[in-house]
């Protein structure tokens, strides 16, 4: 069991995994959200015209600083130094559609890094649109994609 669900000791109990012994690769970790919300407030989002500002500056802001604090936010992640994060929001068919980009070179990867930066750039998204309309949504939070360690590459199809 120790083998499929490494966090866990033999006797059952949660670690942090030691990766001191892998070898440093390039990382690098693709996950995306989409935020649903009316076609009218998505307009006003787009093109600047929300009352409290540039929200999607605010976003990729938001989903670096996310990013930066995964290991404060999810417990058994190393904290791990990022080489880069790059975040775009565009428009969906729903509202808006947010992509980032984590990568690192070190000893374990970036998919928590990424997933956080989008859930957080996800709820700074909602806090800028939720004074004009309270319905949205945060639909999705998930990997693309990611390669390098082990494992190698991986894909969503």
């Amino acid at each position: 069991m120790t083998d499929e669900f490494p966090h866990l000791t033999p006797a059952g109990d949660v670690h942090m995994v030691d990766v001191g012994d892998k070898p440093e690769t390039e990382r690098v970790a693709v996950a995306e959200g989409v935020v649903s919300m009316s076609a009218g407030v998505a307009d006003r989002l787009f093109s600047g015209e929300l009352p409290k500002g540039d929200a999607l500056a605010s976003v990729r802001l938001a989903a670096i600083m996310g990013a930066k604090r995964t290991p404060d936010l999810v417990p058994l992640c190393h904290p791990i130094s990022l080489t880069g994060i790059d975040v775009i929001v565009d428009r969906d068919p729903i509202g808006a559609r947010i992509e980032v980009t984590a990568r690192t070179v070190g000893r374990t990867g970036v998919e928590m890094e990424a997933m956080t930066a989008v859930a957080a750039g996800a709820l700074a998204l909602y806090d800028m649109v939720k004074g004009v309309e309270r319905g949205v949504t945060i639909e999705s939070v998930r990997l693309l994609e990611k390669s390098g360690g082990r494992s190698g590459t991986w894909r969503r199809t």
